[in-house]
């Protein structure tokens, strides 16, 4: 199966990927990066693990031209809620006289805790949508039938990484300590920079006060490095303004999510997705409520998980596990999450004819004052198809112009990765 992933972001290249792997057993999968300011790099890629067949970056407009598209069975769509409308727009303007065409899937990456109908009506219109528990099929399909979306298109999952580990086994053999206590970084959660000093203050404290444990912060990117979410005081460079040691049981740590786990006896997060991942292994977890349990920081999604706990808990031994009804509704405790996936994608690839034309949500009939920014931005006209300055093979764009546009994308990712970090030490963080 050719299977075809667009991603604007290591995790979501995580995700597509990963999902692409459950489709089928050789699957042969083809990255498509998007241009942009978390356009992954190659560390980023490595750390995931999945070495796709070909890797490729463009814009949008670019990529909707890629003629390898024709020949694919499946194309995953891991991209922000704006950006897959648009993609939706100029495929259907791609393939609006043959119905020989990839089926379209997208989803979210993560638990869906803000701008649930936003992010749903900017996905409308592809094949598949994913829900990835019972909890969120029920809200996608409420939604989209309220606004006469095609329910059919909302197929449950699971997160792709919550499958084929380990369970945990508190008396496993090669533990390095008693008990390893890792707190999962998030780039933008909680915000403020007071947030996190406070976070690493108390992890610093929590290594002290226990120094038979070993505490890991495990980072997502290195500092200036982007992701997903802007990351704007990274945890490594902000452990430098902390007035006091760093405890010898306390590392910075990169790396697969995964590998960390296999380590883990407790882990520790404000709302990140590796909680379900530490859950789904039987691992204790705690949600952080030490900076409020607020929508803004995500973690009242975890309310009814009974791992709600602060840091104060952690210090006095506390180690939750979730609530068995809670991970069932999450759709963590799943057996074989895909098996509806798979037998819906080969019932479109077998429809007589060909699949039907593509239907994105928002039109100008029904969005007129909203789409036209919408696609304008991603380099679209109204009717998707590219604008003449987004054109990749246009006569007019000259050496010098792709020489200039290649010297700019180095000049930025430099001060970005690597003059930024420098004047932020500087600047006495």
């Amino acid at each position: 199966m050719r299977i075809h992933v667009l991603a604007d972001s290591d995790t979501r290249w995580k995700w597509g990927g990963e999902l692409a792997q459950r489709l089928h057993s050789e699957p042969r999968v083809h990255a498509h990066l998007l241009n942009g300011r978390a356009t992954p790099t190659e560390r980023q890629m490595a750390e995931v693990g999945i070495e796709p067949d070909t890797v490729t970056q463009s814009t949008v407009a670019e990529f909707i031209q890629n003629p390898e598209l024709a020949h694919a069975d499946v194309l995953i769509v891991g991209s922000v809620g704006g950006t897959t409308q648009a993609i939706l727009h100029g495929l259907a303007r791609r393939f609006e006289h043959t119905r020989k065409r990839p089926v379209l899937v997208t989803g979210y990456v993560g638990v869906v805790y803000e701008n649930v109908t936003d992010g749903l009506m900017l996905r409308g219109g592809a094949d598949i949508v994913l829900a990835n528990s019972p909890f969120d099929a029920r809200r996608f399909r409420e939604i989209y039938g309220g606004l006469g979306v095609d329910t059919d298109s909302v197929v449950q999952t699971a997160l792709p990484f919550l499958a084929d580990h380990e369970a945990y086994d508190d008396t496993r053999a090669g533990a390095t300590h008693p008990v390893t206590v890792t707190f999962a970084v998030q780039p933008s959660v909680p915000k403020e920079r007071e947030g996190r000093l406070y976070i690493l203050g108390r992890a610093f404290q929590h290594a002290r006060l226990h120094p038979e444990r070993e505490v890991i912060i495990k980072l997502r990117s290195q500092p200036g490095e982007a992701t997903t979410h802007i990351e704007k005081d990274h945890y490594e460079l902000l452990a430098e303004r902390l007035e006091q040691e760093q405890p010898p049981n306390l590392h910075f740590v990169y790396g697969n999510m995964a590998e960390v786990l296999d380590r883990t006896d407790l882990m520790v997060t404000v709302s990140s997705t590796a909680a379900l991942e530490s859950m789904q292994r039987g691992i204790p977890t705690v949600i952080l409520s030490d900076c409020g349990v607020r929508e803004v920081h995500g973690n009242h999604y975890f309310t009814g998980s009974g791992c709600v706990a602060s840091w104060d808990d952690i210090d006095a031994g506390r180690l939750p596990h979730a609530r068995r009804e809670w991970l069932e509704d999450q759709g963590i405790l799943a057996k074989d999450p895909y098996e509806q996936l798979r037998r819906r994608i080969a019932e479109l690839v077998d429809i007589p004819g060909g699949l039907p034309p593509i239907k994105p949500y928002y039109t100008m009939q029904n969005a007129a004052a909203y789409l036209p920014k919408l696609l304008s931005r991603r380099g679209l006209d109204t009717d998707g198809t590219p604008l003449p300055y987004s054109e990749p093979n246009a006569q007019r764009r000259s050496l010098m112009a792709r020489a200039s546009r290649k010297a700019l994308r180095r000049a930025y990712r430099f001060g970005a990765q690597t003059v930024a970090p420098k004047i932020q030490r500087w600047g006495g963080l």
